[in-house]
């Protein structure tokens, strides 16, 4: 039995990665510019899907690591060593989480 998913507007807002944000809302949503957007894709921290007309649009978990560097620039970090922090934050969750589970086989 083939089943069939059918994406509605609720289906896609429960998604923490649909791009539902555009630039201008994802900026006012964080408490940052659009310029401040703009500077974190340049340093490849997150990259904003296009629309048709080739405007960014922003996921809910796009802006939540848009914020984590947002903090860390109002604490005086650079942007770009913002966005290092960041990942190496997200790097070693993921190695911790990777050794747990296999210390659990």
């Amino acid at each position: 039995m083939v089943r069939v998913f059918h994406v509605t507007a609720e289906t896609r807002l429960d998604d923490d990665d649909y791009p539902a944000y555009t630039m201008g809302r994802a900026a006012e949503l964080i408490g940052a510019t659009p310029a401040f957007l703009r500077a974190l894709g340049e340093a490849r921290l997150i990259t904003p899907l296009r629309s048709e007309g080739g405007h960014r649009r922003y996921s809910r978990h796009q802006l939540r690591i848009a914020a984590r560097a947002r903090d860390l620039v109002g604490q005086g970090t650079p942007v770009e060593a913002a966005c290092r922090i960041v990942i190496l934050e997200d790097q070693l969750e993921e190695a911790l989480r990777v050794n747990e589970e296999l210390r659990n086989i």
